[in-house]
């Protein structure tokens, strides 16, 4: 018979998101070191469609008020996610990525880092980022993004300005890799989340204007920005380096190419005005420029389109240009879309 863990494991992998099994166990320690038993108890149970209360009550054969009180917990430890928009609670199981892990950014310490890295290395990482439409998608540079031919899923400061709370929280992934004795000394402080409803000011809420100035301080420092890959509903933007996120991880270290969904948009040298002096192939995160002859030179395939590459150039020889129509790709519409989408592609 299986234990709560093993349940709470096959639980999240019937999710969109996945979290694929491993013949070695790192799943299950990585789950055992995140939730407690009687929250895995009560975890293993959910699923991916919200349900109320007394649904999920009824269905265990518990009493309403305990079910209430676990599922409040969850919520708050971000391994259940409530939805109250038919104006009552609905809960529902919390995928791994993006997700529960994410929520653990407070509790990210050397176990936990290389319990994480171990279950990546097991396979993990391949079930969860191999998979399209991918997690994360690339949205350019703000230059660029505010440019009259960008779409506004594309613009970081039409995102921006549609939300009205702002908050702010340490990047779990280069702090996964610090912890493991990695890492780089790339700004931490920059994981941003915002939404559009007003609520009470809580602890790391910041204003739309310091929101905008971490924006530029990531572009500065050669941060990638990626989003939910969705065109609706956006609520969080990433700032990734090559070496700790995972997502752009999975590019390099395990040749998951379509684990980021590039932007429609690439990056074009002009070889009369390269200068040589490889500022761009220092800038890009996936290793898409080399120099040949003197001049870079851009890998097309790999480009991501954020646009990072142009904005250091000291000769501008580097432009940013719409892909063809018959390479570019729309998002998703919402996250249900994307979920739909992704339950196909895994066949569940």
């Amino acid at each position: 018979m299986k234990n709560v863990y093993e349940r709470l494991a096959d639980a999240l992998n019937t999710l969109p998101n996945g979290f694929p099994r491993t013949e070695t166990g790192s799943d299950i320690r990585l789950l055992e070191f995140m939730y407690s038993p009687v929250e895995a108890a009560l975890a293993c149970e959910l699923t991916n469609e919200p349900e109320t209360v007394s649904e999920i009550a009824e269905r265990l054969n518990k009493i309403s008020k305990e079910v209430m009180a676990g599922l409040l917990h969850l919520s708050k430890e971000g391994k259940v996610w409530m939805d109250m928009s038919d104006g009552k609670p609905k809960f529902r199981l919390a995928p791994f990525i993006v997700g529960s892990y994410e929520a653990h950014v407070d509790h990210m310490n050397a176990e936990m880092a290389l319990l994480f890295e171990e279950y990546l290395n097991d396979g993990g990482v391949k079930g969860i980022m191999g998979v399209s439409p991918s997690v994360h998608r690339v949205i350019p540079t703000i230059d660029h993004s505010e440019l009259e031919w960008i779409l506004p899923y594309d613009s970081v400061i039409k995102i921006l300005e549609q939300a009205n709370t702002f908050h702010v929280q340490d990047c779990i992934c280069r702090l996964q890799q610090e912890s493991i004795g990695k890492g780089c000394d790339a700004p931490k402080h920059n994981c941003l989340s915002f939404s559009a409803a007003k609520r009470k000011p809580i602890e790391g809420d910041i204003t739309k204007e310091e929101a905008l100035e971490i924006i530029k301080e990531a572009e500065q420092a050669g941060l990638v920005h990626s989003v939910s890959n969705v065109v609706n509903g956006l609520h969080y933007i990433c700032n990734c380096c090559g070496c700790c996120c995972g997502i752009l991880r999975s590019i390099n270290e395990w040749g998951i190419e379509n684990s980021m969904a590039r932007a429609n948009y690439e990056a074009i040298v002009d070889d009369d005005k390269c200068i040589g002096c490889e500022v761009c192939v220092d800038r890009c995160q996936v290793s898409a420029i080399e120099m040949a002859e003197g001049l870079a030179k851009i890998n097309r395939d790999k480009c991501l389109g954020c646009g990072l590459c142009i904005s250091t150039c000291p000769s501008e020889a580097i432009a940013l240009f719409a892909r063809p129509a018959e390479e570019q790709v729309t998002p998703p519409e919402d996250f249900g879309q994307w979920e739909k989408q992704r339950l196909e592609k895994r066949n569940i």
